[in-house]
């Protein structure tokens, strides 16, 4: 299967997050407008339907009421930095008045008695499945599927283990008895560890980052990596990931020690400063590579590449520290999910590319493998479209049944992505399909004219490409006319308007449509395939491709004509089945014919024993007789019979046989002689003065 282009990725990617940015951004409006919270008061009746309401608050006052929540959290924000020391010394005060009675030391004695109990179980269960933890990493793999299983067995390994881990650390917690505010700081933590477990747990296996033996790691590892950057990645997603979880549950118990809400985001928005500094650490990794020793056009491009990401995470930090959390959460999401794709494409195709034996070239990736990436990036898009729905706090049921201009739109726009999704798949089904057949086919020089099967794979070889054309046709036209319909245009009058269009056109263009019918009757009678030569009028060479309108012939000394098959007429195909070779030689008038004729009988013996000539002889040469008596010879046709375009290699060593035959036997070849009449003194001097006499006219001249 041919790769697609990252062009041609990206265009798609793009496309369908413009539709789903569209989408959402419309019904973030509709329902910002359908609320109209925050919106400033207007001289106006009072409206009781909020559809009608919203169609009279203008753009412009959802912009400034906006910017006036902007500006009312922001000064919550620096309202709450004086007060928060003081918080902090409520909070340490409850803390301390509600762990009183069991005691700072016992509980924190609790805590690291269950983090060790939670360790020592993981590491029992290692140690009782200590042959089959590790055991991938000594293990020879053979095919595709075996990869995946001993992957899945990893995955299975490391998540009983994990689940044993969170067991024994939050088990013993949960059944003792603490005071209720310590018990929820506590777990809180506790589920912070076991997050962070959980992450480099998937990190760990995904990269194979824990493995010594590059071999094994390479064909364990999701996507293409080195060791020293699959550990690099794992350390800083870990840390990622953990100060995340730290920060989450730091936020939520300072929310149950008693902290005001904007006390709660200004902790949160401090603690978001730690994740920004980790995600700018992972965007400049690259400065830990050479970059001088890269080209200018690579140093210029990772650079840029670092200085627009680094933007773009600290203008996601700021807008969620304005609440901007509709531009916050589309960004993110966005952001994460062109990431997502981009490594699922690569996983899929990774982890599910056949092994090949040493020597061997790898078969094209699998038709399951492509099935499971489309399925697996619809999902994506479905989700983080859900995702955002649920983010922005969109009433899916309200959507659908509204009537408004901004609502129908929405809905149409989210069939539209389904469908779209829809059709992809089904095009990448189809062409992979196809493109899998024609790499089962083999080269087109290895193709044998005399064989079944061999005519089967050429007749193939030919119709496929024009199929995979047609298929490409239909799906999307079929796609597009439905995407129209579910946008509110009535197709109908557009199908009667492209016939009457198609009809016009055929009229106007007689001759394409003479070219288009003319190669179907041709594809339709097997007149030629991909590969065969071919002689129409003065045309002729290797038919090398078709379009729908005509058929290009390479000839066998180079130039490429492209004829339109409504010109191409007559067709004479000299690849098919078998071709007879007819030559004649003369020989003089003296020569014995019975011996000639064991002769060529014996040479066309040693033709057919021939190890190189055998498979492509399939009647030996022989003599036919005399064809006719000429002015100085006695003119022999000889025949034989081979592979269509083989003949000249068989006329060829044919021709020289022959010569050292006849050269051996005494029999000589017939050729053309003149004799002068006269004595030879009175030719030799006629011969002088002719050439004497020429001269003098030349100088004259």
């Amino acid at each position: 299967m041919k790769p697609r282009s990252k062009c041609s990725r990206r265009v798609a990617l793009a496309a369908m997050m413009i539709m789903m940015a569209a989408a959402t951004l419309a019904i973030v409006a509709v329902d910002a407008r359908a609320a109209g919270v925050d919106a400033p008061t207007r001289v106006a009746a009072p409206v009781t339907d909020t559809s009608a309401r919203a169609e009279e608050l203008a753009f412009s006052d959802l912009l400034r009421a906006r910017a006036a929540a902007i500006r009312d959290h922001i000064g919550g924000l620096i309202a709450a930095i004086p007060g928060l020391p003081a918080d902090f010394g409520r909070a340490g005060q409850a803390l301390a008045a509600d762990v009183a009675p069991v005691g700072f030391a016992k509980l924190a004695l609790l805590l690291v008695a269950a983090v060790a109990l939670g360790f020592g179980l993981e590491a029992g269960l290692r140690r009782v499945v200590a042959g089959s933890w590790r055991w991938g990493e000594q293990y020879k793999i053979s095919s595709a599927s075996e990869r995946l299983r001993i992957m899945a067995s990893r995955a299975g390994l490391s998540a009983a283990g994990l689940i044993v881990f969170t067991l024994g650390t939050i088990g013993p917690l949960l059944m003792a008895d603490l005071p209720p505010l310590a018990a929820q700081v506590a777990l809180a933590y506790l589920l912070a560890l076991c997050g962070f477990r959980l992450a480099s747990m998937v990190v760990r296996v995904a990269l194979a980052s824990d493995i010594d033996v590059p071999s094994a790691a390479d064909e364990l590892r999701l996507i293409p990596m080195r060791p020293e950057a699959a550990r690099q990645w794992h350390g800083y997603l870990c840390w990622l990931v953990g100060w995340f979880a730290f920060g989450k549950a730091t936020v939520e118990v300072v929310g149950a020690l008693g902290f005001s809400l904007e006390a709660r985001r200004l902790v949160a928005y401090i603690l978001g400063l730690g994740l920004l500094g980790i995600a700018l650490r992972i965007v400049w990794r690259r400065r830990d590579i050479p970059v001088t020793a890269m080209p200018v056009a690579q140093q210029f491009a990772v650079r840029a590449n670092c200085w627009l990401l680094s933007v773009y995470f600290v203008l996601l930090w700021a807008s969620w520290v304005l609440s901007a959390l509709v531009t916050f959460w589309l960004c993110a999401i966005v952001g994460a999910l062109s990431v997502a794709l981009g490594f699922t494409h690569r996983a899929v195709a990774y982890v599910a590319r056949p092994v090949a034996p040493a020597g061997e070239e790898a078969k094209p990736q699998g038709m399951a493998a492509l099935c499971i990436e489309r399925a697996v990036r619809a999902a994506l898009i479905v989700g983080a479209a859900l995702l955002l729905v649920r983010a922005w706090d969109v009433n899916l049921a309200t959507v659908a049944a509204g009537d408004s201009f901004f609502m129908r739109m929405a809905h149409a726009a989210v069939n539209i992505l389904v469908i779209g999704l829809a059709a992809d798949l089904a095009w990448r089904i189809v062409e992979a399909l196809i493109e899998r057949q024609l790499g089962a086919l083999g080269p087109a020089g290895t193709i044998d004219p005399a064989g079944e099967e061999s005519r089967h794979q050429a007749r193939l070889r030919t119709l496929l490409p024009i199929s995979k054309k047609l298929a490409a046709v239909v799906i999307f036209t079929i796609a597009a006319l439905t995407m129209l319909s579910e946008a509110g245009i009535q197709i109908g009058p557009l199908i009667a308007g492209a016939g009457v269009i198609g009809l016009a056109v055929g009229f106007g263009a007689q001759t394409l449509v003479r070219d288009i019918f003319s190669g179907f009757f041709y594809l339709l009678d097997d007149a030629f395939r991909v590969g065969e030569y071919i002689q129409s009028g003065n045309y002729k060479g290797t038919v090398e491709s078709f379009s729908i309108r005509s058929v290009r012939l390479r000839h066998h000394r180079g130039p490429l004509y492209t004829i339109p098959f409504g010109v191409l007429g007559a067709v004479q195909n000299m690849s098919r089945d078998w071709v007879i070779d007819v030559m004649s030689i003369g020989v003089t008038y003296d020569t014995n014919l019975d011996e000639v004729k064991k002769v060529i009988k014996q040479i066309g013996k040693q033709l057919g024993e021939d190890p190189e000539l055998k498979p492509i002889i399939i009647e030996p040469l022989k003599m036919q007789g005399v064809q006719q008596f000429g002015d100085f010879a006695i003119q022999i046709r000889l025949k034989m019979m081979t592979r269509p375009g083989e003949q000249f290699v068989v006329r060829r060593r044919a021709y020289a046989l022959i010569k050292k035959e006849f050269d051996a036997r005494g029999i000589k070849f017939a050729f053309p002689t003149v004799q002068v009449a006269g004595g030879a003194e009175n030719s030799v001097a006629a011969v002088a003065r002719q050439a004497i006499e020429m001269t003098q006219q030349t100088a004259a001249q």
